[in-house]
C-alpha cells in the first residue's frame, strides 16, 4: 500500500506540512509544467490551426498579468485558469468557426479574465492584451433578450441605467456559466448587491 502526499508550497490557500509528518514521507520533487505546450496541445484539440502561436501568447499574457497587474488573493494565473479559457475558445471557435483564431483567443482571454480584476488592473490587462493581439477589436457580445431583462429590472428596483453596471450584471452571468463556483467581492458601496439582485 502506497500513501503519497502532493503539496503545492506557496500557493494561495494552502499551508504547509508539520515537520513531524515530513520525516514520514521520502519527497520526490516534481517541475513546473510546460504551459505553452499543454496550451498548444489544447488548441489544436479544440480545432485550432495556429495552435502554436496563440499558445506562445496566451503563455506570455498569463506570464506578464502575473507580474505586473497587482497581487490579490483571487487572482489565478496558473494551469487551472489557462484551462478554463482554453476550454472557453473551444466553444467559441465550435458556435462561429468563420472567425479569425486569434479573435476568438482574444474574446476568450478577456471575458474569462476581466470579471475577476480589480478596477485599476482593468486598463493594464487591456494594454497587455493589445500588445499582444495588435489590431485586434472584438465588441462585448450582446444577449438581446437577457440584457433587455437587466436593464428592465434596474429600471424596476430604482436604479439608474449605467452601461458599466449592466456589463458587471453579464459579467457575471457569464462567470456563472463558465465556472462552478462564483464568488463576488469588492468593496462597499461597489455594486456587488445591485448585479445580485439584478440578476
Amino acid at each position: 500500500i502506497g500513501i503519497f502526499i502532493t503539496m503545492n508550497p506557496g500557493y494561495a490557500g494552502r499551508t504547509e506540512l508539520p515537520d513531524n509528518l515530513k520525516a514520514l514521507f521520502r519527497p520526490v520533487v516534481m517541475v513546473v509544467p510546460n504551459l505553452a505546450m499543454i496550451c498548444e496541445n489544447m488548441l489544436m484539440s479544440e480545432g485550432f490551426g495556429k495552435a502554436k502561436l496563440l499558445a506562445k501568447k496566451m503563455t506570455v499574457l498569463y506570464k506578464l498579468a502575473k507580474e505586473q497587474l497587482s497581487k490579490q488573493y483571487h487572482y489565478d494565473f496558473g494551469l487551472r485558469a489557462l484551462k478554463s479559457v482554453l476550454v472557453m475558445a473551444g466553444g467559441l471557435k465550435r458556435a462561429s468557426p468563420e472567425f479569425d483564431e486569434s479573435t476568438i483567443l482574444m474574446r476568450a482571454l478577456r471575458d474569462m479574465n476581466m470579471p475577476k480584476f480589480v478596477y485599476a488592473d482593468v486598463p493594464l490587462f487591456r494594454g497587455l492584451i493589445g500588445d499582444l493581439f495588435p489590431g485586434l477589436d472584438c465588441p462585448r457580445v450582446r444577449y438581446p433578450s437577457f440584457n433587455d431583462a437587466v436593464e428592465a429590472a434596474l429600471r424596476e428596483h430604482g436604479y439608474q441605467e449605467l452601461e458599466v453596471q449592466v456589463d458587471k450584471v453579464i459579467q457575471l452571468y457569464e462567470t456563472m456559466m463558465t465556472r462552478h463556483t462564483t464568488m463576488i467581492v469588492g468593496p462597499t458601496g461597489g455594486g456587488k448587491t445591485v448585479c445580485l439582485t439584478t440578476m
